[in-house]
């Protein structure tokens, strides 16, 4: 049996989980999402916690088994907490600013910036 796929989803509080069917329905703060269970997986909701589970060992449903897994935890994770993109820089010499919600700039892209904006500011 797949490692990730057998693991159970924890549903958090403020999460509502509906299985139609062969699709997966969950609702939060962040909003609603909706995930299709390939055939040959079901989905139950027993004691707060969601399990894919599969019905027979064909090795195309074996091969679905965690990545349904993974998208349906992924979609209850993303109705509670939202997307977050965050960045990390590794190494010495780098300089970075951040303007407003823009992503990051670096040192190159500052020189880069100050040379577009003198050339629009003359």
């Amino acid at each position: 049996m797949s490692r990730i796929g057998r693991k159970p989803i924890p549903i958090p509080q403020g999460v509502k989980v509906q299985v139609d069917g062969a699709t997966v329905r969950a609702e939060g703060p962040k909003g609603k999402l909706a995930q299709p269970v390939p055939s040959g997986l079901s989905a139950k909701v027993e004691n707060n916690v969601l399990v894919i589970s599969r019905a027979g060992d064909d090795r195309k449903v074996r091969a679905l088994h965690g990545l349904a897994r993974a998208l349906v935890a992924n979609m209850v994770s993303g109705v509670k907490n939202g997307f977050e993109k965050k960045l990390e820089i590794v190494g010495i010499g780098y300089r970075a600013q951040l303007q407003g919600r823009a992503a990051p700039l670096l040192d190159e892209d500052c020189a880069r910036l100050a040379a577009e904006r003198a050339l629009l500011d003359s």
